[in-house]
């Protein structure tokens, strides 16, 4: 159990919310350990019971802020579009991980105010490890207790450790990966690829599908920018929430901080 805050914060149903998290979390588990069925959605992917039950407890909690949801299990309201503040939520990230039982999913939950990520939670519901970071407020990571994490100081992008997705590095990636001279590259499913960099444990993650939605990067972008690093497009541009349209259509660049210019560089270099 999550007791105090590591920091005062400005969302007064803070402590409540994680409590939510926690209890999403739990029914994840529960559906874990079962021989739970997996169903296919519009798009094609995959979709179970833990989805379902973590998005409805999530809802509950959440929208007791009176603050409107932005769920990738909902149908899209195009009415938040008016609105300053949502939440952006991805009841389980990593429902592929979750299936092939690699352990690797996630619960997230991101606050937009403005178009960008103010606030965010990412729970590792197998670990029991909850990571959080609000605007200004620092990045910390519950492990039996809190503590603050930040990125690494490696600042040459040779030595510097990368982590790629699981399910769906393209030829593209790798070559972006030898343009930059990076040798050690780790498989991790999920938004942990962040939280791991912002852990100070790898520097660098990189791909370029326009497949990843706002949901996907809420959360891990604001604690991404708390712990030190940077989170933009393949292009190095800023990323934008409560937009009409939820891919990011030009792939997501995220790193310590120190090599992100280099890795820009790098990006252009192979697209020229």
């Amino acid at each position: 159990m999550i007791s105090e805050l590591p920091f005062k914060s400005t969302i007064p149903e803070l402590g409540k919310i994680i409590e939510g998290v926690l209890k999403a979390g739990e029914k994840v588990i529960e559906v874990y350990e079962t021989d739970f069925s997996t169903e296919k959605k519009d798009d094609d992917s995959p979709i179970t019971q833990a989805d379902i039950e973590s998005n409805k407890i999530l809802k509950e909690v959440l929208g007791k802020t009176g603050i409107t949801i932005l769920s990738e299990e909902d149908t899209d309201d195009k009415k938040r579009l008016s609105d300053d503040k949502i939440w952006i939520i991805d009841p389980l990230d990593g429902t592929t991980d979750f299936v092939n039982r690699t352990g690797e999913f996630t619960i997230m939950v991101g606050l937009v105010e403005k178009q960008k990520s103010v606030l965010g939670i990412i729970y590792w519901p197998i670990k029991k490890k909850m990571y959080l970071a609000e605007s200004g407020k620092g990045a910390f990571c519950h492990d039996e207790e809190w503590g603050e994490i930040e990125t690494t100081i490696m600042s040459e992008m040779q030595n510097c450790h990368a982590l790629v997705s699981r399910h769906h590095l393209s030829e593209k990636e790798k070559r972006l990966l030898d343009e930059m001279e990076i040798s050690v590259v780790t498989s991790i499913g999920s938004s942990l690829k962040v939280t791991e960099i912002a852990s100070g444990n790898a520097e660098i993650y990189l791909t370029t599908t326009n497949k990843m939605k706002q949901w996907d990067t809420c959360a891990s972008n604001c604690i991404i920018s708390e712990a030190g690093g940077k989170m933009t497009d393949i292009s190095g541009n800023e990323l934008s929430y409560n937009t009409e349209i939820v891919n990011h259509e030009n792939g997501i660049l995220v790193t310590n901080g120190l090599i992100h210019q280099d890795a820009l560089d790098a990006i252009s270099r192979l697209d020229s």
